[in-house]
């Protein structure tokens, strides 16, 4: 059965932390009843924060509640600004085509006002999409080749040099195992001022 078309506008507020060096775009948030917080990536079958446990601590659930059933939204959000980090994604409005959280049943309506979130962040010169629906969708946003998974290509926007990245996606549907999707990131962060990974 295919859902309402109504546009669904995106429900959480752009985190953008004073000094952030990288922002990190997905394509936009899954259906609340899949959330385990309120917070960016909150579906505990994706593996985002448990990436990011692996490269910085070396523990998959770093980032996982004691009871195991959801993630740890304040230490989440300490960590990225401690590290830097700005969480958004690449559409503001979509319409879901199907009764589900994949990327390939989401119709973008309006994509994200990316310059808008650049003037809030003014260090940051790396752009990260997270996937690939978010890679196409910043790709057609900034103007620039589409870069390979693990990889980046240089790119001007709104008058700042930048690096637009892409890489594997965090959803267990993309066929890689967790630690080599941590391993793309942790050359991702190898390769920003102050953040490489422990």
């Amino acid at each position: 059965m295919i859902p309402s078309m109504n546009p669904e506008r995106h429900p959480l507020e752009p985190f953008l932390p004073e000094g952030a060096r990288l922002l990190m775009l997905g394509s936009f948030p899954p259906q609340r009843k899949r959330w385990s917080m309120e917070f960016y990536y909150p579906n505990f079958q994706n593996d985002m924060w448990r990436i990011f446990g692996l490269i910085f601590h070396n523990d998959r659930n770093r980032f996982v509640t004691p009871g195991g059933k959801a993630f740890d939204r304040e230490a989440i959000e300490a960590f990225c600004r401690e590290k830097g980090i700005a969480l958004y994604d690449t559409s503001e409005e979509v319409i879901r085509l199907k009764d589900n959280a994949s990327d390939n049943f989401l119709q973008v309506v309006r994509e994200v006002d990316l310059a808008a979130l650049l003037r809030h962040i003014p260090a940051c010169h790396d752009i990260v999409a997270t996937g690939q629906k978010a890679a196409e969708t910043l790709q057609r946003i900034v103007g620039c080749d589409l870069p390979a998974i693990g990889s980046h290509v240089k790119a001007s926007y709104a008058g700042r040099a930048l690096r637009i990245w892409r890489m594997p996606s965090s959803s267990r549907a993309y066929p890689l195992p967790l630690e080599r999707k941590a391993e793309a990131y942790r050359r991702l962060f190898d390769m920003l001022p102050d953040a490489g990974a422990e």
